[in-house]
């Protein structure tokens, strides 16, 4: 019996389903870059991508939210981003990037997604997306499928904060403090 626990749980372990995330306190973010589309940019009201790289969020304190081309995902994360408007943080000090990873989507809906972000973009310019219609960043920094993670970075780029899927309540209220912390 102990014999098959044992076997068993070697079998999860090396499981392509289990998911070690390399956001690591500390530590800084495994670098990564965005060519297929990148970060949208919206200038005199026409739409366009340039590739983005996560060696640029380095200079201000930030939260990088990374979710999945899907409405789960979105869900998931609503919690954070009502704390995060509310919170009324200044660009100035503080950046809030969503990377949204539509090779991540449902068959089909990766145009619709696309279209949400650029038409939120257009109403909010100051708000920072990037589209990864590859998957790379979710491979680089080995996050889970079809979810959400949340990384607080401090200004020089280290991981303050990670979680790799819904965030609790307190877990929501700790990322606000601690980005109120690094605000200075």
């Amino acid at each position: 019996m102990l014999l098959r626990l044992l076997l068993l749980l070697t079998l999860i372990s090396f499981s392509p389903f289990v998911s070690a995330s390399k956001l690591i306190p500390g530590e800084y973010l495994p670098p990564v870059g965005v060519v297929d589309r990148g970060e949208l940019i919206v200038e005199q009201g026409d739409t366009r991508y340039q590739r983005w790289g996560s060696t640029r969020l380095t200079g201000k304190a930030g939260i990088v939210l990374h979710m999945a081309g899907r409405l789960t995902a979105k869900e998931h994360s609503a919690a954070l981003i009502q704390a995060i408007e509310n919170a009324r943080f200044p660009a100035a000090t503080i950046q809030f990037i969503t990377i949204v990873n539509t090779d991540d989507a449902i068959p089909g809906s990766a145009i619709f997604v696309r279209k949400s972000l650029e038409s939120s973009k257009k109403q909010t310019p100051a708000a920072q997306f990037v589209i990864d219609e590859r998957g790379l960043v979710r491979r680089a920094w080995q996050l889970t499928e079809g979810g959400a993670a949340v990384v607080v970075l401090d200004k020089q780029g280290r991981v303050r904060f990670a979680k790799d899927g819904v965030l609790t309540d307190e877990q929501v209220r700790q990322v606000i403090a601690l980005v109120r912390q690094l605000e200075v």
